[in-house]
């Protein structure tokens, strides 16, 4: 049996999404890409086809891999989330106690994570640093490039 893995809602919903599109309109167009590139004759040298295949075999893969992401996503609410410490879910404001620079974090499951969007593993060095703190607490976060100290100045949900 599979571990179950943190995820929130809305990253459950996402993966739904993406699952669906893949298994309805992505399929639908890769077959009609195989069917057309049959047509053409010849398969050995038919780039078109070899190309088609590539794609459904790329997105058969991902589908099974999505299947099992949401198999395994132990989904939690958020939004019924209320703690005054930093649980998994939580959208943290901190500031590096080197620069003084404030940033937002939310903490989600690793399938999530898109830094760009302010979204952290709850596996990364970050989020370990910050699980069990409250507001005013400093963070230590021991990182590929060196340690860094952080104070959490808010926490929600």
């Amino acid at each position: 049996m599979n571990p179950k893995v943190p995820m929130t809602l809305e990253g459950a919903q996402q993966l739904k999404e993406e699952l669906k599109r893949r298994k309805t309109t992505d399929r639908k167009r890769i077959i009609a890409a195989i069917e057309e590139a049959r047509a053409h004759g010849d398969l050995s040298e038919n780039a078109e086809y070899h190309a088609a295949k590539e794609q459904q075999s790329f997105n058969e893969g991902r589908i099974a891999k999505l299947e099992g992401m949401l198999a395994s996503a132990e989904v939690i609410d958020t939004s019924r989330l209320n703690s005054s410490r930093i649980v998994f879910g939580a959208k943290v404001t901190v500031i590096d106690e080197d620069t003084e620079e404030e940033s937002t974090y939310h903490i989600v499951g690793d399938e999530e994570a898109d830094l760009e969007k302010g979204k952290i593993s709850i596996s990364s060095p970050m989020a370990r640093g910050m699980i069990g703190k409250e507001a005013g607490d400093s963070i230590e976060v021991r990182a590929p490039g060196g340690t860094r100290h952080f104070e959490v100045v808010e926490i929600t949900f």
